[in-house]
Formats: C-alpha cells, sequence, structure tokens
C-alpha cells in the first residue's frame, strides 16, 4: 500500500510500478489518517507516514517524502515544501513564495529529493533515496505534473517538470530514480 493522500504522487506511483507487479492501495482509498509529519528530514517524515500506515493496516507500507531544494534559500522549502503551500495547498503560493525569497539571486540551481520508505507492521524499515539537479525558472511554465514542477527545469533539458510528459519526467525525476533504487536494493534484494 501507499501511504500517501496525495493524488499527484499516487498517479506518478501507479505510472512508475505499471511494469512491477505491485499493485497499489492509497492510505485514502483506506480512509486512514494522515499522520503529523514532525521530522526535520525526508527520512524520518517518510518513516512517520509508512509505519502508521502499517500499522494500521497489518500490510506492508510504502512512503515517500519529498521536496525542492533551492541552493540560493539554503536548501529551503526542503522537507518544509508542502507547508509553504499554506493550509490550503496552493501551490501557487508556494511557488509566488520560492520566487519572492529568491529575488535577483544569480544562483538559480535546485533539486527535488525524495526519500522512500518502506515498512512492515513490525516496525522494520528500508530507505531509497533519489535525486534530481536543475534550475529554478519563472514565471511557471507546463500544465503537467504537479508541485513544484512548473518552476523547475531538470538538468539537461530547457523545459520545465511541468512541460514534460509523464514518461519523460518519470524517466529522470527524483521519484523515478528512488523508485528505481527501491526496487533493486527493497524488493527482493536478496535474489529471492
Amino acid at each position: 500500500m501507499l501511504a500517501s493522500h496525495n493524488k499527484g504522487k499516487l498517479a506518478e506511483f501507479r505510472v512508475l510500478l505499471a511494469d512491477s507487479g505491485i499493485e497499489i492501495v492509497s492510505a485514502a482509498e483506506l480512509s486512514l489518517p494522515e499522520p503529523e509529519e514532525t521530522a526535520d528530514s525526508f527520512e524520518g517524515n517518510a518513516a512517520i507516514k509508512a509505519l502508521a500506515a502499517a500499522r494500521a493496516t497489518g500490510l506492508p507500507a510504502l512512503s515517500d517524502d519529498s521536496g525542492f531544494c533551492v541552493s540560493a534559500l539554503e536548501g529551503r522549502p526542503g522537507v518544509y515544501s508542502a507547508r509553504w503551500a499554506g493550509p490550503g495547498g496552493d501551490m501557487q503560493v508556494a511557488m509566488q513564495r520560492v520566487h519572492d525569497e529568491m529575488n535577483d539571486a544569480a544562483d538559480r540551481s535546485a533539486s527535488f529529493v525524495a526519500v522512500l520508505c518502506v515498512a512492515w507492521p513490525d516496525g522494520v524499515t528500508r530507505y531509497a533515496e533519489g535525486r534530481c539537479e536543475g534550475a529554478v525558472c519563472w514565471p511557471p511554465r507546463g500544465a503537467h505534473g504537479h508541485g513544484y514542477d512548473p518552476i523547475f527545469i531538470p538538468e539537461g533539458d530547457c523545459r520545465s517538470f511541468a512541460e514534460l510528459s509523464a514518461e519523460e519526467k518519470n524517466a529522470t525525476s527524483h521519484r523515478g530514480r528512488a523508485l528505481a533504487r527501491f526496487l533493486e536494493t527493497c524488493v527482493a534484494p536478496d535474489g529471492d
């Protein structure tokens, strides 16, 4: 199960796992409450979500904690990326805040980071991390994706994540890279 209520993440995971034989049911579909993310790291928040879902359902649970890290803002919003959208989850507000706080910074570099945690009901956890480097663009561009995608251009491209097709984004995204590591190291890592 996917320990997430985020529809954008759920859609990405379903596409990313389509060929793996792993079927996803989300925490929202199971009416599980969203645990409060109180950790100050991606790993900590991913573990909070995965462990809560695994203990509530008795099933292994996969969670993702990810964020947008802007060099000129000393890595912010980072682990607090969702909170920058305010109580209503308005990503326009979050993107505008990044733009406003960057002001005229010459350093436009940024990265997306994703940490996946798979947890079992007995408390055992395993992690996989993915990172995608790039730059902040302004104004926002594109109509695909979710979150900060319209203001992020991945290295080696001139389009924002929101201008890429789902297949193009997943091939290089932080979440795609984290999931590839997860499948290599956390799913039957001993060859069983």
